[in-house]
């Protein structure tokens, strides 16, 4: 398997791993479009009045995984998310929450709420 087909395979784990814990899908790989300076964001779900954007990182250990997650990207993933509720009026009195999950060897995944 790949790095490419990797990401998105732990994707799917984070998906059904936040769906265990209680959490909507609202969507997934979201991409913001050009001209935003926004990238995409891998995983948005809500949970009652708040709706969070994850982003997924597996590496060969959580350490490596955490490090990995740049502020030059979480600024990205901001910018995505603003324009994200500014297209979807449903949720403009929501809170928001920003996500990290890390996946490191074996599959052990670690749930970072409110991480940037």
């Amino acid at each position: 398997m790949n790095n490419y087909h990797a990401g998105h395979f732990a994707e799917k784990v984070v998906l059904w791993f936040l769906r265990l814990k209680g959490y909507r899908l609202v969507a997934l790989n979201h991409q913001t479009g050009k001209g935003t300076k926004a990238g995409e964001i891998d995983i948005i779900v809500r949970k009652g009045q708040t709706i969070i954007f994850v982003e997924v990182k597996k590496r060969k250990d959580c350490a490596t995984a955490a490090y990995s997650v740049l502020l030059s990207q979480q600024q990205r993933i901001r910018r995505a998310a603003e324009v994200f509720v500014a297209r979807h009026r449903e949720y403009h009195d929501f809170n928001m929450r920003f996500d990290v999950v890390l996946i490191g060897k074996c599959w052990q995944i670690l749930h970072i709420q409110n991480a940037f």
